[in-house]
């Protein structure tokens, strides 16, 4: 069917639920979510660059077999490059991968099946999601839909900005030190990341992943990221809580290595937990009880263990087909004695306690999700020498590898911009299990601050 860039903005324009009604009371064929998306793509993805794959041919013929029943039907999204899926790429933003291709569906992407959505294409990401800023050398930097000249994040970086600009109302997104929650923050949209275990397996078996990492759906209202949150949860986690409980919070605004965030930043949270207040929550500045120094070198040393068994399973090829970045993290594994790996591995539960001990007196944490702004592209880029990019990283990534480490739930909401202009999530984190408590906050406060209507520069003509 034919449509013009003016249909396809309109369609754009509704959230993932708002595409799902038009199909369900038949004010549009199922095929018109996916040449609106199509369309929208070739419109603004060159300015972009958040597609590493265009999946076209496949999400026509997928459109026409759709089951208009299903409570996500026709609906487009993005798979994230890592992310496996029958016939399609898996290349995780590397050279190395390059001519993969996946053969196989975990429960996570069985699930998006069953809810009749349709992928158009996979998102970009950093070399197998060991950055925090999308400048692959398989694809090039993808750039953030407020300002062409910044970062979108990492390492759901092409899912954020793809989101964001309204290329499509969904993506899926994952988590191991911020990935989910950066992008969106950098983007301006809801990126939700669920307690460890809490949502299906979304790729094979891997001891540090599994620790660390979470995945889920982008989305830009609180109605569709909480309805994913839920459909992509193992049927034995529910979290049911009351309506309109008045929550503790406390505001903690200290990085992993002890510092606080930039201004800019800092202005943003406070203004965040002045509108709690109003919304009658107690908000209380604290800093949390945690052992910030060991848990951001136990974080580091699982960092470098991931990228050194990158380096490990491409043997002799490694320096030919892998990222100055990765084999940099090799190289610091090296350095990694058997004691470090204990002490790393110990700092998870050691933090886990602690956090659930403070969460019986507070019900959750605002802080922020980056220590400053969305930086410049090439500050975090994969080929700045290793050791000056990790004092960069993580300096920059200060406070979202906590609830990795801990396997606590997090969301960052784009309820304010900076002064700048750019978009400053705010993330609220709670005990484990709490990931309903946060949804709940996360639909009060969309109505008090209303984010729909806020599109990016390069969205729309």
């Amino acid at each position: 069917m034919s449509m013009t860039l003016a249909q396809a903005d309109a369609i754009a324009r509704l959230d993932g639920h708002g595409q799902a009604e038009i199909v369900r009371r038949g004010a549009v064929p199922p095929e018109a979510l996916v040449e609106a998306a199509i369309a929208r793509i070739e419109a603004v993805d060159g300015a972009l660059n958040s597609l590493a794959v265009r999946a076209f041919g496949h999400a026509r013929a997928a459109a026409t077999r759709v089951d208009r029943d299903a409570p996500m039907a026709a609906v487009p999204y993005l798979l994230k490059a890592s992310l496996e899926y029958p016939g399609f790429p898996c290349e995780a933003g590397s050279r190395a991968k390059q001519g993969e291709v996946a053969a196989r569906a975990f429960p996570l992407a069985q699930a998006l099946d069953r809810a009749g959505m349709v992928p158009v294409g996979m998102s970009t990401m950093p070399e197998f999601g060991l950055n925090a800023s999308g400048e692959a050398l398989l694809y090039g930097p993808t750039c953030n839909p407020w300002d062409l000249s910044r970062s979108s994040g990492g390492s759901s970086s092409g899912a954020g900005a793809a989101v964001a600009a309204g290329l499509v109302p969904f993506a899926t997104a994952s988590d191991a030190g911020g990935s989910i929650r950066i992008p969106a923050s950098n983007c301006g949209i809801i990126g939700f990341k669920p307690s460890r275990g809490w949502n299906l397996r979304a790729r094979a078996y891997n001891l540090v992943d599994d620790i660390l990492c979470s995945d889920g759906l982008y989305g830009r209202s609180m109605r569709d990221t909480v309805w994913a949150a839920r459909h992509l949860r193992p049927a034995n986690k529910d979290a049911a809580v009351p309506a309109g409980r008045k929550l503790r919070i406390a505001l903690d605004l200290t990085g992993l290595d002890g510092s606080g965030p930039e201004a800019e930043v800092d202005a943003v949270i406070r203004r965040a937990a002045a509108l709690c207040e109003t919304l009658g929550h107690q908000v209380e500045e604290v800093t949390q009880p945690i052992d910030r120094a060991g848990l951001r070198s136990g974080f580091t040393t699982l960092w470098d263990y991931l990228g050194g068994e990158v380096v490990d399973h491409y043997g002799a090829r490694a320096t030919q087909v892998l990222e100055p970045w990765t084999l940099g993290l090799a190289e610091r594994r090296a350095r990694v004695t058997p004691e470090l790996l204990a002490e790393a591995l110990a700092q998870v539960d050691r933090a886990s306690a602690a956090l659930a001990r403070f969460h019986e007196t507070f019900d959750m944490v605002l802080s922020p999700v980056t220590a400053s702004v969305p930086p410049p592209l090439g500050y975090l880029a994969p080929t700045r020498p290793a050791d000056e990019l990790f004092d960069a990283l993580f300096g920059y990534v200060n406070y979202t590898p906590l609830h990795n480490m801990t396997g606590t739930p997090s969301i960052s909401l784009p309820l304010f911009a900076g002064e700048s202009g750019l978009p400053v999530g705010a993330m609220f984190s709670a005990a484990h299990g709490g990931d309903e408590l946060l949804l709940g906050l996360g639909e009060e406060l969309e109505i008090a601050s209303p984010w729909a209507d806020r599109w990016p520069p390069v969205a729309f003509a």
